[in-house]
């Protein structure tokens, strides 16, 4: 895919005319990249962010034990790592290839300037951020207030927003990472979650077929999730 198409389905440089989106090809670095593969580490300067342009990365913290957490999935077509613009500049996770692919990286400093040069980046840039903090503000109150089963509700939901198929009336979710990681991501341990996957089974509410996940009621999972049908 060309890098203006790549740049066409992002939040961060859409609205911007054929001129404005050319100036940002000019700058963007194409980087490939291998399954297991770290983009950047915590704690490294941020010399500039990121546009995923194919394959899925995870953003993660580890603790001094050697724990993994998984903060958030990026998917094709999301920028991160903006917020490395400010602050004390420094990356402030580890971004992990899931599988292989590519990124478009902006170097900090050419993208300020198209900044100063063009209004729309800034908006822009402030828009992408406020969804940025939002969801991690939503992910704070579901670790906080809700129980496993409604975590893994509220991401199936999410989900079938984004990776899923509609089959003779079932929905079917594309999960995005193995069960170990999806329960780093739910703030739980890999035995909770297969107990929670198995109570949701035994209640008719799902079906975990291999990688995908069978939905028989979908208004059942918006209950568990908090949210309307």
């Amino acid at each position: 895919m060309e890098t203006v198409q790549i740049l066409r389905k992002s939040l961060l440089f859409s609205g911007l005319d054929e001129e404005h989106l050319a100036e940002v090809v000019a700058i963007a670095v194409k980087r490939p990249f291998a399954k297991g593969e770290a983009l950047f580490t915590d704690g490294e300067m941020a010399t500039g962010f990121y546009l995923l342009a194919e394959g899925s990365m995870k953003l993660c913290k580890i603790s001094p034990d050697g724990r993994e957490k998984v903060l958030h999935f990026v998917h094709a077509g999301e920028t991160f790592a903006e917020a490395a613009f400010f602050g004390d500049g420094k990356y402030p996770a580890e971004a992990r290839a899931m599988e292989k692919g590519e990124a478009l990286f902006f170097p900090r400093e050419a993208f300020m300037g198209l900044l100063e040069r063009n209004p729309r980046f800034s908006l822009n840039l402030i828009v992408s951020l406020s969804l940025l903090l939002r969801r991690f503000a939503r992910q704070i109150e579901e670790l906080s207030f809700a129980d496993v089963p409604a975590r893994l509700a509220a991401y199936l939901v999410d989900m079938a927003g984004k990776k899923s198929t509609t089959f003779q009336g079932k929905t079917y979710i594309d999960l995005d990472m193995k069960k170990g990681e999806l329960a780093s991501r739910l703030g739980t341990v890999s035995e909770t979650l297969s107990r929670t996957f198995r109570k949701l089974k035994e209640e008719g509410v799902i079906e975990v077929e291999g990688g995908r996940v069978l939905v028989y009621d979908m208004e059942r999972l918006n209950g568990l999730a908090g949210k309307q049908g």
